[in-house]
């Protein structure tokens, strides 16, 4: 029996019951399309399954033609068929498949491969090499990402909109946030004033301006500050019509820069200017405030315009002018020290941050062409107050005079007797070598271990 013979059933009636009898045969047109046909002697002939469709190719110039067609620079689709440590293999429908290398998968700096794709993943990638020096094709997840990424930065960009990312990393001089491209964020743009310490933001998701878009550099600037002055700018307005000047406020010292110290008052920071820190004279703001210090501050402008509050720490405190004019008086001696030699005289410190000037006329009962020929800087000696202008804060003073004698400053009367003194202030006894241990007694107190001597009329007096 031929090998695709069907014979029929040896059953008569089978055969009498079927459509076909023995002087009759099928035809094609009469046949339904999906089944075969019988031969003139009952044969069955299965119809064709697979038919010849590669018309007139060679099975390999077909199997070439349904592969994909690649260019470098071209952007494909594949799906991960392979994670290693150092790579990861996408099928695109290529002849083989494309290699990701790892330092082509993310933005980031090393990664784990399988932190960033999974088997199965759809993932896209630029054609780097149809071909390298080993027959692979070399793909890039991260440039396929950030071809896709730039046209919506610019689109973001050109509407004044607002861009959205994770901090990656702490570089010099700022932030890198991932959105779709590496974009720099500025340190004195993170906030609303500048940070010093950036590590805290790596991880955080942060909101920016686009500040500056150059494609051909791979540069992307962004600015988290102008986001925050955009939504905080109605908190801001109602921030400074309730600040009025003259009140005191409480703040926090947020930054210390050589010009000033800047205090966060809750809502916004204002600027302490350095001649606004002591009454003293100060070399550097960081010798008296430093960042985290919680300071009363006294308001004195507030520039609605600049949106700049301007303060005041020595407004605060005493002022040491006005506290040495209500203890002393013209005409009393004190003691003091010399800190400058000027042409015209000597300046000497009679206190906490009080400086009086010598004119080289008081200086000594006799002619003076120089200071230096009667004083040096860091000599410490008495003089007489013979001029006090408050509101002109000056004091001037007399070498000349205190040499004379006179009623001694109530602030150094009490480290004596009272039987050294009659009514009106005047020394009029009492040994000096007591004298001496009074004033030892006193400067030690102030970590002064020099001993100033009594004005010599009241020792022999």
């Amino acid at each position: 029996m031929p090998r695709h013979a069907v014979p029929f059933p040896d059953d008569p009636s089978a055969r009498k019951n079927s459509p076909l009898t023995d002087t009759q045969t099928p035809t094609s047109p009469e046949a339904p399309a999906d089944m075969g046909t019988f031969a003139d002697d009952g044969t069955y002939i299965p119809r064709q399954v697979t038919a010849d469709d590669l018309g007139g190719q060679s099975l390999e110039d077909a199997y070439a033609a349904s592969m994909v067609e690649v260019e470098d620079g071209q952007i494909v689709e594949g799906t991960v068929v392979k994670v290693d440590r150092d790579e990861v293999l996408l099928d695109i429908g290529y002849k083989s498949e494309g290699v990701i290398p790892s330092r082509e998968l993310s933005i980031r700096n090393d990664v784990d491969p399988s932190e960033i794709v999974s088997l199965g993943d759809s993932v896209e990638a630029l054609v780097l090499q149809k071909e390298d020096k080993e027959g692979r094709l070399v793909l890039s997840k991260k440039r396929a990402q950030y071809e896709r990424a730039w046209g919506t930065i610019e689109k973001i960009k050109e509407e004044d909109g607002v861009v959205t990312g994770p901090v990656i990393e702490v570089v010099k001089g700022g932030l890198i946030i991932d959105i779709g491209l590496r974009g720099f964020l500025p340190a004195s743009l993170v906030e609303l004033r500048r940070v010093r310490d950036l590590a805290p933001y790596v991880g955080r998701t942060l909101e920016a301006k686009i500040i500056e878009l150059d494609k051909n550099r791979n540069n992307v600037v962004l600015s988290r500050r102008g986001w925050l002055e955009e939504t905080q700018k109605e908190q801001r307005e109602d921030f400074l019509a309730n600040l009025k000047p003259g009140e005191v406020r409480r703040g926090v010292v947020s930054s210390v820069v050589n010009f000033g110290a800047f205090v966060d008052l809750g809502g916004m920071d204002g600027l302490v200017h350095v001649s606004e820190l002591s009454w003293k004279h100060v070399d550097h703001p960081g010798s008296v405030v430093q960042v985290g210090d919680e300071i009363d501050v006294q308001v004195l402008e507030v520039d609605l315009d600049r949106e700049r509050i301007s303060l005041s720490l020595k407004a605060t405190q005493q002022d040491p002018w006005q506290e040495f004019a209500s203890a002393h008086q013209v005409g009393e001696l004190v003691y003091g020290r010399v800190t400058k030699l000027v042409p015209f005289g000597s300046f000497v410190q009679v206190g906490d941050g009080i400086e009086g000037l010598v004119h080289i006329s008081e200086m000594s009962a006799h002619h003076v062409d120089l200071p230096e020929q009667v004083v040096t800087p860091g000599e410490e000696l008495w003089v007489k107050i013979i001029d006090l202008d408050l509101q002109r804060r000056r004091i001037s003073l007399s070498i000349k005079q205190a040499a004379e004698g006179g009623v001694v400053a109530a602030e150094y009367q009490e480290h004596f007797g009272a039987h050294a003194y009659d009514d009106q202030g005047n020394y009029i006894g009492g040994e000096s070598t007591e004298a001496q241990e009074a004033w030892a007694e006193y400067y030690a107190e102030q970590g002064d271990t020099s001993v100033p001597p009594v004005p010599s009329s009241e020792l022999e007096s």
